[in-house]
């Protein structure tokens, strides 16, 4: 073949190639409409629940089962006040509460609702002395018994370690999923970005109010920017063809877009006795005149961890362990991320069977 014949050829592949794939963008861009019709009908959460308690805007939600409870004690999920805690339920085969309650755990979970400029003043003493309490006391009267299983996540865990501390005699098992407990380490932005050097919480919180949703929701984005504003989106497009990760991605990204602004007392009590001042591991932390003491921890504990955490560093909270007064202590570290620890497939395959596994060793049938 001739150099002419040889540059005809490859300019005719290349015009071929660049044809099929305007045709194929083409394809691609055509289902953008049904994909919006199907963002607005997301289903936020998949098991079935109720409401069997409500505490002002704050609910509990008791998840159904066809067979009657296998163990005494009920499992409370608590979740963080930054986003909407279906992220535990986020879809069949994607969902922790699923497999507690297949399992034959008597399950809950408290959605903290949205907070309002009324709201504004709630403090860790509100959550930690006030609407957890008044929840563990509801299930105690509810179940017939005088111990509950705790599972937090993230912030959620945070505080459930600050209820376990206060209040041990009411908490069988406590089971944290990245959960920020020593906030000395550097490892991840959030701690940089939350130093006092680079953040006046007082005057954010005097300025606000409230810590607004739209803060956080950037704040989360800005982490990894490249990969949430530039890879995520041709990824999607890339894959619009393919129904069920059509339904996995807009299930996400509408759990990952449902932020709801955080009260500011807990959120600058956050910031500045954790983030800033590290008085939960330092053993200074008090909460209405009362220091939280984590060696008061002597229920069986166990830590779960990401190793790709970049919200929750494992360094922020392996030191957990060391901290309890309890002497069933077990540390599980998954290859994920903070949100993989809930919904990926290698969570769901090895991560949570093991899980309920170790509850129900700890549970009474």
């Amino acid at each position: 073949m001739s150099p002419e014949q040889e540059y005809a050829k490859t300019w005719s592949d290349l015009s071929k190639a660049a044809i099929d794939e305007s045709v194929q963008q083409m394809r691609r861009f055509s289902r953008l409409p049904d994909v919006m019709d199907k963002a607005k009908n997301v289903r936020k959460g998949a098991s079935k629940s109720e409401v069997v308690h409500q505490d002002g805007r704050v609910k509990l939600l008791h998840y159904h089962s066809d067979k009657p409870p296998k163990y005494r004690q009920p499992l409370l999920f608590v979740f963080a006040l930054v986003n909407r805690p279906y992220i535990l339920d986020l879809l069949p085969g994607k969902s922790v509460v699923e497999h507690f309650v297949k399992a034959g755990f008597d399950t809950y979970l408290i959605d903290w609702g949205k907070p309002t400029h009324a709201d504004r003043n709630e403090s860790l003493d509100t959550y930690v002395n006030g609407y957890i309490p008044r929840i563990v006391n509801h299930l105690e009267h509810r179940c017939g018994v005088d111990q509950v299983n705790i599972l937090g996540y993230c912030m959620g865990g945070t505080l459930s370690s600050m209820y376990a501390a206060l209040h041990p005699k009411q908490v069988r098992n406590l089971i944290l999923l990245a959960a920020g407990i020593d906030f000395s380490t550097r490892e991840g932005l959030l701690n940089i970005w939350a130093d006092e050097d680079n953040f006046d919480v007082d005057g954010f919180v005097d300025a606000f109010g409230n810590c607004p949703a739209e803060y956080l929701q950037w704040s989360f984005l800005m982490l990894k920017p490249v990969q949430n504003l530039m890879q995520k989106p041709i990824s999607f497009l890339e894959r619009i063809e393919d129904d069920k990760f059509v339904n996995e991605y807009l299930t996400m990204e509408t759990w990952l877009n449902d932020n709801i602004a955080v009260p500011g007392e807990i959120y600058r009590e956050f910031v500045k006795y954790l983030y800033q001042q590290n008085q939960l591991t330092r053993g200074e932390l008090t909460i209405r005149g009362k220091r939280i003491d984590l060696k008061q921890i002597i229920c069986p504990v166990l830590n779960l961890m990401a190793r790709r955490d970049d919200l929750v560093p494992c360094s922020q909270s392996e030191p957990f362990n060391d901290l309890v007064g309890s002497n069933d202590r077990k540390t599980i570290k998954l290859d994920a991320g903070h949100i993989g620890l809930a919904v990926g497939s290698r969570a769901q395959r090895d991560l949570w069977p093991e899980a309920v596994k170790w509850l129900a060793e700890r549970t009474d049938i």
